[in-house]
């Protein structure tokens, strides 16, 4: 059993769905990752409780909480940044 569970948004979900194929497999194979990954990803910003990991040119930002990683955002660079700020 891996040491974390992943789960996606609502809103992460529908992004996600909106990706072309080859992506959206590079996403989910990262979530994979995030599964098994007992290291602490970068910090969206100090005070901010989401971490980021990048894929390519698309991030993944996310909350850790117990046992569960769980997806806010996922999206290109431009995309990102726009989330970012209202954040």
């Amino acid at each position: 059993m891996p040491p974390y569970e992943v789960s996606f948004e609502e809103d992460a979900e529908r992004m996600l769905g909106k990706m072309d194929k080859s992506v959206r497999q590079r996403i989910l194979k990262k979530a994979i990752q995030l599964e098994n990954d007992g290291s602490i990803s970068r910090h969206l910003r100090h005070g901010v409780p989401c971490f980021v990991e990048e894929v390519g040119g698309y991030r993944i930002a996310f909350v850790i909480k117990e046992k569960q990683k769980r997806i806010l955002f996922v999206g290109d660079h431009k995309q990102y940044e726009r989330w970012y700020r209202e954040q």
